[in-house]
């Protein structure tokens, strides 16, 4: 198998100390950026360090970690030596010093490859493809690295918006509460499709039921689980709302019974596309990123029945606020504004939700996905 061209750079951090968080920033490397880049985050102040080069490599849009083991995954998509495209999944394992050693790659599977998580018994790694329109399963062995393809599923279908969906577009997939299933929101279809997951062979099957519907027109892009695994909230992409749902622990299904804007009252959708959504490690709070606006959105979960209620949004000090990441422990959030090539860091209040902006901001050529490793 071909691989993409890859290159380190020999000296990066300090020797790991205590508690030091690491944090991984994925890039569209179009333009300046090489690749994945790690800062460490100082949890008293949210001071960022200065990003280095972790691994050059082609596109790295979104990343992961492993739940217990220093391995880091990403997407990877660029020019082979032949001169072919190539689009891949790569796993690396993580030195003392930060920097980012690779252990294999894999062929995604299909085109347009857009998110990867891991199972929480890092087992299996699953991948979707936003223009192929499948979804990939790999094993992950005990050393870190990807074996084969387990599975490979492809999406059928279309739904009503003219110019995004005409075809499928599966644009997250996430194990479920209890790690049988995974989750895979659909932006072409207008559906949250439910696979059944056997973490022992890496494998993909239909579940029953088969998927969850959303608004039509919404584009559900990605999604998140309550702590308590009762409630998932997705974030539709194509009209700036957000979508809650009940989970049944026994079928997997999702029953839908709320939907609210992401954007503060009297602002209109239209030049918005919501981007990242992610629920504070408390379960108290949800937060969706807002691109056109600019902002984070902030909501307060009901105890009782998981339903939302607005707080506020918070501009995020920069444009197209692609992704953001809760660091473990949930004292910080760092966000990855794209256009403006800037990460931004702000200190979560654990008694309202409200965010607020430290000095923590460091450039970043197009940052695309932000991860932490602690240890």
């Amino acid at each position: 198998m071909k691989k993409l061209a890859f290159a380190l750079i020999p000296t990066l951090l300090p020797m790991a100390i205590a508690a030091q968080t690491l944090v991984y920033v994925g890039t569209d490397t179009g333009g300046e950026s090489k690749g994945i880049y790690v800062s460490t985050l100082d949890e008293t102040t949210g001071a960022l360090s200065p990003p280095l080069l972790a691994a050059a490599i082609g596109n790295p849009g979104f990343l992961t970690t492993h739940p217990s083991k220093p391995f880091v995954y990403s997407v990877a998509a660029g020019r082979a030596a032949d001169g072919s495209w190539k689009e891949e999944v790569a796993a690396f394992t993580v030195q003392d010093d930060g920097r980012l050693v690779l252990l294999n790659t894999r062929p995604s599977g299909g085109n347009g490859p857009c998110h990867i998580s891991v199972d929480a018994g890092g087992r299996v790694l699953l991948l979707a493809n936003y223009n192929g329109g499948d979804v990939v399963s790999y094993p992950i062995q005990g050393d870190g690295s990807l074996g084969p393809a387990a599975s490979t599923v492809q999406h059928e279908g279309a739904s009503v918006n003219p110019q995004r969906q005409q075809q499928p577009h599966p644009h997250g997939i996430y194990p479920g509460p209890t790690q049988t299933r995974a989750y895979v929101p659909d932006l072409g279809l207008d559906k949250v499709v439910i696979y059944r997951l056997d973490a022992a062979s890496g494998r993909l099957s239909p579940n029953v039921p088969a998927y969850a519907t959303t608004e039509p027109g919404g584009g559900p892009r990605h999604l998140a689980f309550h702590p308590n695994g009762r409630y998932a909230y997705v974030n539709l992409e194509l009209t700036s709302r957000v979508a809650a749902y009940r989970v049944d622990a026994v079928t997997g299904a999702m029953e839908g019974f709320q939907v609210l804007s992401s954007l503060p009252p009297g602002t209109k959708a239209e030049g918005n596309s919501t981007a990242e959504i992610l629920v504070h490690p408390g379960g108290r709070f949800l937060y969706v990123s807002n691109r056109g606006h600019d902002s984070i959105a902030m909501f307060a979960i009901d105890a009782q029945d998981g339903s939302l209620r607005f707080i506020e949004a918070t501009s995020t000090g920069g444009h197209m606020p692609r992704s953001f990441g809760i660091v473990p422990g949930g004292r910080f959030l760092v966000a990855a504004n794209h256009d403006s090539g800037n990460v931004t860091v702000f200190r979560m209040n654990p008694e309202h939700g409200t965010l607020s902006r430290v000095g923590g901001e460091v450039t970043v050529d197009q940052p695309a996905y932000v991860r932490f490793l602690r240890r």
